[in-house]
């Protein structure tokens, strides 16, 4: 398990075990291939709070942890959520809990979001076949009106 539990750690996104875990320090120009992002996304997490490289003149150097927080906030960004949401789930790393809060808030924010995307899914399974009822009485006037291939 890495040092931010294991959000993040699925199919979703290169995660704190990617190509370059082994290492102990990142130029922004390593994150953004590694992660293909942009240097301007690194640095508007870094302007947000989420990441905190350190400087070597105009260089930012980022850490293991910048790293894998950088893989939380892209995998949490990928399931839909803010990027305060995911701000509020890594920080409550530094408890110095043993990641029991960060678990417990990360469990129910995730239960949160799947209840909020199920209920979305209802919506639009209900919408499409409304829709496909309206077009299939759509095409049944135009077909018997002589027009069925228009």
């Amino acid at each position: 398990m890495t040092e931010l539990g294991n959000f993040g750690a699925t199919h979703l996104s290169p995660g704190p075990d990617g190509p370059g875990a082994s290492r102990d320090v990142f130029t922004i120009r390593d994150l953004t291939k590694e992660f293909a992002v942009s240097a301007r996304t690194l640095r508007f997490y870094e302007e947000k709070g989420l990441l905190d490289p350190a400087r070597r003149g105009e260089q930012r150097l980022y850490t293991r942890r910048d790293r894998a927080r950088l893989a939380y906030v892209l995998a949490g960004k990928t399931v839909g959520f803010s990027l305060e949401e995911v701000r509020e789930m890594l920080d409550l790393y530094d408890l110095g809990d043993g990641q029991v809060t960060q678990l417990k808030v990360a469990l129910a924010k995730f239960s949160e979001r799947i209840e909020r995307l199920e209920r979305q899914k209802t919506d639009i399974d209900r919408v499409v076949a409304e829709l496909t009822r309206a077009s299939d009485a759509m095409k049944g006037k135009l077909a018997a009106r002589g027009h069925a291939g228009d």
